[in-house]
């Protein structure tokens, strides 16, 4: 498998995945509802990631940036089929061209109930994305790692119910976004894992867009 990937596939077999995904790690819920999402990566040089603006309609997480993924259903044989399944109802990914090479541990999600596993994949055959389902994503995204590991990207979240962590800005096919919450915190953590995290300014803080205390 080409570098950095492989670190990448190493470093979750092996290490815990950062701090900022440490410390918003919980058990799996006994009631929690079993839900995955795809972290995929290519294999150029500087690797892209994809990710989805989900919709501004929908009832949680309205135009938030995520992994594709969402909650398993009865026929799903596990998080990995999850994730694929998601991903190609919601951006219109082919399965078949991706290699998953590791998930990271169930993380609960207190405020949706979801016990959400990250897929980490090799994207071995690219092929054009898009918004599958409206009704779920506004929009795809494929972003440079050196965009994310940029000092410059990187800031504290801050939103008026408390919550504080990783944050990345940026600029993607004209258009801004800000990730932020447990997407913002499994990126830190492949990051740090991948070899690809750089030193950045954790006291540049900025509000969660359209946040409401």
């Amino acid at each position: 498998m080409p570098d950095p990937l492989g670190r990448l596939a190493a470093g979750l077999g092996a290490a815990t995945p950062g701090e900022a995904l440490a410390r918003l790690r919980r058990h799996p819920a006994v009631d929690g509802r079993a839900a995955a999402v795809l972290a995929l990566f290519t294999d150029d040089p500087d690797p892209l990631i994809v990710l989805a603006e989900r919709a501004a309609t929908m009832r949680s997480h309205a135009g938030q940036v995520a992994f594709p993924g969402g909650a398993a259903e009865a026929g799903d044989a596990g998080p990995v089929a999850t994730a694929l399944r998601e991903s190609r109802e919601e951006v219109a990914l082919r399965p078949e061209t991706v290699e998953v090479i590791g998930e990271l541990p169930a993380v609960h999600v207190a405020v949706s109930g979801f016990d959400v596993t990250t897929i980490v994949g090799r994207w071995a055959a690219p092929h054009p994305l898009r918004a599958a389902d409206p009704a779920e994503v506004a929009s795809v995204h494929r972003v440079p790692v050196s965009v994310l590991t940029d000092p410059a990207t990187r800031c504290t979240a801050v939103h008026p119910r408390g919550f504080r962590g990783p944050a990345f800005v940026f600029d993607s096919d004209g258009q801004e976004l800000f990730v932020w919450g447990l997407t913002a915190a499994i990126l830190d953590g492949l990051l740090a894992l991948g070899g690809w995290a750089r030193p950045w300014e954790v006291a540049r803080e900025l509000p969660v867009p359209g946040a409401r205390g």
